[in-house]
């Protein structure tokens, strides 16, 4: 399913070499329980991402030219545990190369993964999720790498703070953190929950975006859609402040479950990672020479524990 390009960008700044960005596609979708297709998710994205306008109007800047290294997908799929292990190994080899990298699912178990390679290569990592599902089951349908046990390991390794949350189990109120997490009804009655939830945040972050904290009336085509979710502008004001304020490492962006008769969601994903990525990059020269700055010693993730080029 790769594409020779991420949005079709020139090759010159689609190399891993000079890349300071990767972009790893998942597309799985082995533990779903309503609605299936997001495996389909990352071949959607990519494909929306290609008919996108590069240049960034808030940010003025064209954050492409940073260089996004699109990677082969992550296609193993024999379970969700070699899945989740596969993800991890894949994600942590990137990391380990000094690339901001991120994740696009594929359903919310891909972040199992990621969120596991990030731990392992930052200190103190808080793990935003915005989501409307709390997600914090410790194992379900026999598995504890399921779509509904995305965000349980992150609760016991990291300072995890959920955002958007509209849909849960009685059960997973025993393992969430009721002081880091913001509900959505709460949410929109509060003006202040933005800069409460960074207040909580540690320096480093790791941003997971489950699509379905959006409303559905802007963001139908997921697995398990809620009403009542975020719109557009807030979602990025709220993000926008995250990435000034902290060090994001990384992001993932899961459970796009394309419609072949409803593409707007498939542009609201790919222009939702574009703009992360603008916010991430926007204080950076986007005509920097990339070879130049490797071998003068630049880096993306400062704050690694680790920043070597050896695979892993």
């Amino acid at each position: 399913m790769k594409t020779n390009t991420y949005a079709g960008i020139p090759d010159d700044y689609s190399k891993l070499e000079t890349a300071k960005i990767v972009l790893i596609p998942v597309p799985y979708d082995g533990t779903s329980t309503w609605q299936k297709g997001a495996d389909k998710g990352p071949e959607a994205f990519l494909h929306a991402s290609e008919n996108m306008e590069l240049y960034d109007i808030e940010t003025e800047t064209e954050v492409y030219k940073q260089g996004i290294h699109l990677t082969d997908a992550v296609t193993e799929n024999s379970s969700p545990e070699a899945m989740v292990d596969a993800v991890h190994q894949q994600t942590k080899r990137y990391i380990k190369k000094n690339k901001f990298v991120t994740v696009v699912g594929g359903e919310h178990s891909v972040s199992i993964g990621t969120v596991r390679a990030f731990n392992e290569m930052f200190p103190s990592l808080t793990v935003l999720q915005l989501d409307a599902h709390a997600d914090l089951r410790k194992s379900y349908e026999g598995s504890t790498c399921n779509h509904a046990c995305a965000m349980y390991e992150a609760s016991q390794n990291t300072n995890l703070i959920q955002v958007g949350i509209r849909s849960m189990d009685v059960k997973e109120k025993s393992v969430m953190d009721m002081d880091k997490t913001y509900f959505a009804h709460e949410m929109a009655m509060d003006d202040n929950w933005m800069d409460s939830a960074i207040d909580q945040m540690t320096d480093n972050v790791f941003i997971t975006v489950d699509l379905d904290v959006f409303d559905l009336s802007i963001m139908p085509s997921t697995g398990t859609p809620e009403p009542g979710g975020l719109l557009w502008y807030e979602t990025l004001e709220f993000l926008k402040q995250v990435f000034e304020e902290k060090n994001v490492v990384g992001f993932d962006i899961v459970e796009l479950c394309p419609n072949k008769n409803e593409k707007s969601s498939d542009f609201l994903a790919a222009k939702l990672y574009y703009k992360m990525l603008s916010y991430k990059f926007m204080d950076e020269d986007a005509e920097d020479d990339f070879e130049s700055n490797f071998k003068q010693g630049s880096t993306v993730n400062k704050t690694s524990k680790f920043a070597i080029d050896d695979d892993y």
